[in-house]
């Protein structure tokens, strides 16, 4: 495989690669991501804020900032990956440890009612977040990345890896960023916890 290209499967219309969002550049990701709707407007950063920062008084052009400083560079631990179909960009997948995630290391129930787990645990890496670009979708191309995001948290030393897919009898679509239950089984994931009757947690152990 070339550079740091993940194995994915091929789709009718050509063949997914997989990179570290720091090998993608950065218009190819706003590609993904789009001029309208939810994934413009929060450019990844809502589980990604510092204690006492609420989402409403980030404005748009300083999340946008915050995206290309977390995912350009060299480094294969930027904060996720990019998705390519032939020569199109096509799909993000937010992917880090968990204790990278301010707004789920804050969290209460979701996803951390009835379990004890150490909330600063950095061998424990979770999957926050699925865009698949307009025109792309319903192809499996995040069903892709969280097979990719499995891989990558794992060669870089996660001892284990989190979802929390939306319960899809219950959701809406601007809901489905954080997945389905489905796509994380099919990643080799299971259920381990329903904090809510919306959410569910799902983890693999390495």
């Amino acid at each position: 495989m070339a550079g740091d290209e993940l194995g994915v499967p091929s789709l009718s219309a050509g063949t997914l690669r997989i990179v570290p969002a720091g090998e993608a550049k950065w218009d190819n990701l706003q590609r993904i991501f789009g001029a309208r709707g939810s994934a413009a407007m929060c450019q990844c950063q809502r589980y990604k804020l510092p204690a006492g920062e609420a989402f409403k008084d980030v404005p748009a052009a300083e999340r946008e900032h915050r995206l290309r400083m977390q995912t350009q560079g060299e480094t294969e631990e930027s904060t996720g990956l990019v998705t390519y179909l032939g020569e199109q960009p096509v799909g993000w997948c937010a992917v880090q440890p968990r204790a990278a995630y301010g707004g789920l290391v804050r969290g209460q129930r979701v996803p951390w009612d009835g379990r004890e787990e150490d909330k600063a645990d950095p061998t424990v890496w979770a999957v926050t977040c699925f865009v698949t670009r307009t025109g792309y979708r319903r192809q499996g191309i995040a069903s892709a990345l969280a097979l990719a995001a499995v891989e990558h948290a794992h060669r870089l030393g996660a001892r284990a890896i989190e979802g929390y897919p939306i319960n899809t009898t219950a959701a809406i679509l601007a809901e489905m960023h954080v997945g389905t239950i489905g796509m994380f089984l099919r990643a080799g994931l299971a259920e381990v916890a329903r904090p809510t009757k919306r959410r569910v947690v799902m983890r693999r152990e390495f």
